[in-house]
């Protein structure tokens, strides 16, 4: 399987200008640990995760190091300590240096990735344009999908496509919602609001043309984490 076959799409992206006050609610309303920092035309300018504003002066959580250690310090570091401590917007928090990659690469050298770097998810990229997330969980979906290891068909591909174009038009929130198929088999993941809005994904699953079954491993979000999005 390669990116394309698992990445959840589309993204929930920010801009640079979206203040850090701003990204610390989303994160915690919409239950991701990072947002992608995207310009106007959806490229990538960097990442800001949980960590990056774990340091914060209104929290009195930033980093303080004591005299002689500003002695040897690299300014260079020390300027970076404040922008993450102090900044008020994305783009000045955000890592900038962000490991990506593009929708033909394997799920092996994704999960390598992840292992070298200790990171939880990378951005899938067309042309330098964020056009998805591979996450650790992707890759235990992908597993339980294709435990065979069988390569993925073009028609799984196409059929994915459908798939996906069939859930939004339901009118649900697929914001939580992927999609892997494996074999003509459509594998449903993640979390809907509603009942309704999990029986309406299922069923508009079942109604594309050669799907040969669908199974459903999609949860209804506890009511205290529903939000009005």
């Amino acid at each position: 399987m390669l990116a394309k076959d698992v990445m959840t799409t589309p993204v929930l992206t920010v801009g640079p200008e979206a203040t850090v006050m701003e990204v610390a609610r989303l994160l915690l309303e919409r239950h991701i640990s990072a947002v992608p920092v995207v310009d106007a035309e959806n490229r990538l300018l960097g990442v800001v995760s949980e960590g990056d504003l774990m340091r914060r002066t209104e929290s009195g959580t930033e980093r303080h190091t004591s005299w002689w250690l500003n002695l040897i310090s690299d300014p260079q570091d020390d300027a970076r300590d404040y922008l993450k401590s102090h900044g008020l917007h994305a783009g000045e928090v955000m890592t900038r240096h962000v490991v990506s990659v593009s929708e033909e690469v394997a799920l092996q050298e994704i999960a390598e990735l992840l292992e070298k770097h200790r990171i939880k998810r990378v951005p899938v990229l067309r042309d330098g344009k964020v056009v998805g997330i591979v996450s650790r969980a992707n890759l235990l979906q992908a597993l339980v999908a294709q435990p065979k290891a069988a390569p993925v068909t073009a028609d799984d591909r196409a059929l994915r496509q459908d798939v996906l174009h069939a859930l939004s038009s339901t009118g649900a929130r697929t914001t939580y919602v992927n999609v892997i198929v494996a074999e003509g088999i459509v594998h449903l993941w993640g979390m809907a609001h509603t009942d309704e809005e999990r029986g309406a994904l299922r069923v508009a699953a079942e109604s594309v043309p050669g799907v040969k079954s669908v199974e459903e491993k999609v949860n209804v979000l506890p009511r205290g984490a529903e939000r009005a999005w």
